[in-house]
Parts: C-alpha cells; structure tokens; sequence
C-alpha cells in the first residue's frame, strides 16, 4: 500500500473550477481503481492558514492499494489530468506511515504496515480534527495562530493548513527536514504545548487524527517552498 499528498495551485482564472471539485469530484474518486482512501480538501487563504479559504489552492491525500494504481491514476486518469492542465504547479509526496492513531469519518486509513524513520530523516505529520461546532470560537482563537506559525519553526521545510469545510472540519500538513526538528518543536514550543492541554481539557474535537509519515520521495513545487 502506499499514501500520496499532492498540493494543487490552480491558475488564477481556475478557482470557479477548483471550487467546484470539492463536491463534483467525489463520485469520480470513488470509482478510481486501487483508491482505498482520498479526500479532496481545500486550504486557507493565510499562506494555507485561516478561515478564509485560498481558492486556488488545494490538496489530495490519497491511500493506494498498491504503487501501481497510484501511479496509474497520476499518468492516466481524466481527472487528474483535469488539474494538470489547470495549475501552475503540483507537488506529490510518496508516503508510508510511521505512526497514526485517531479517525478520520470514522476510519483509520492509515493502519496499515508501517516503517520506521531514523531522526534524522524527512517526515511528514498530519494533524485533523472535526471541531465541535460550540467549541469553534475557542478553537479559532487558539489553535488557528498557532498552527500559522509552524511554518516559521525551525527545521520545517513547507507547511499548510488544508480541511473538508470550512471552520469545522481542520488539518494540518507540515513536511520537516527531521523527526527530531518535530518532536522538539511538538515537545518544546510553550505555546504548541498550551494548545494541547487546552484541547484535552476543553475536549474541543468529536474526532481526531495524527499520523507521522516517513517521506518516501516527492516531485514537483509546492510554490510555498520548493522541493525537489
């Protein structure tokens, strides 16, 4: 099996269609052959932070039967090639994962046979959560600031906030040079700390999820930072 991450930009003149996706895109994920798991998510419009959403950018993470079927979805499908011909850039992550516990819409996706990484090996760390909708104010004024500065720590290389809707449904992606730049941001950082305690306390989530990906390679830009 195998996970994917692609973030998508569209071209300006695009974002009717990219928005549109979000719904007309569904039914044709479902029937990709070999696609266990996919889930279409915008971004915000704060560098992919923010309740405001970025309508021209979005991200597909996806988990394949096999890396075969993956890599026949990303040369063939007429979906896919839909937003190829849309963007002005895609960046796709390789992943296999190293540690994932939580939901996501009931289901772990990413149970499956994992790996190891070393410290000083590229990572990859989701964060998800639907938000109770009474605890969304709490949320936004905690959480949402703190995630916007991942990107600024030390040893990040790219980070994004991505959902399913807007304000309830949340995720955060942020690619690192290191697991060990991670857990000492995870571990460290006094306002991150804060945030963690705050969401166990206030129970601030009816579903969570966090996974840890080693990076098996990537292709394309991402446009916030490059990767080669």
């Amino acid at each position: 099996m195998l996970t994917t991450l692609s973030i998508i930009t569209l071209l300006p003149d695009q974002r009717r269609w990219g928005f549109a996706q979000m719904g007309t895109a569904q039914q044709p994920l479902r029937r990709v052959a070999g696609l266990k798991f996919a889930k279409l998510l915008g971004s915000g419009a704060t560098n992919g932070f923010g309740a405001l959403p970025n309508l021209r950018r979005y991200g597909l993470m996806a988990v394949w039967e096999s890396e075969a079927a993956a890599e026949t979805f990303f040369a063939q499908h007429p979906l896919w090639q839909q937003f190829r011909e849309r963007t002005t850039a895609i960046w796709t992550a390789h992943l296999t994962p190293i540690k994932a516990h939580g939901l996501w819409d009931g289901v772990n996706p990413f149970d499956y046979a994992s790996e190891t990484a070393a410290p000083d090996e590229p990572v990859l760390v989701l964060t998800r959560a639907s938000i109770r909708l009474l605890k969304t104010p709490r949320f936004w004024r905690y959480v949402a600031p703190v995630s916007a500065t991942i990107a600024d720590a030390p040893g990040v290389r790219a980070a994004i906030g991505l959902g399913e809707l807007p304000i309830v449904r949340q995720a955060t992606v942020s690619l690192w040079n290191s697991a060990r730049q991670m857990q000492d941001y995870a571990y460290r950082n006094e306002k991150h700390k804060e945030v963690i305690r705050l969401t166990r306390q206030e129970d601030w989530y009816s579903e969570e999820m966090f996974a840890r990906f080693r990076v098996l390679s990537t292709e394309g830009v991402w446009e916030l930072r490059s990767e080669k």
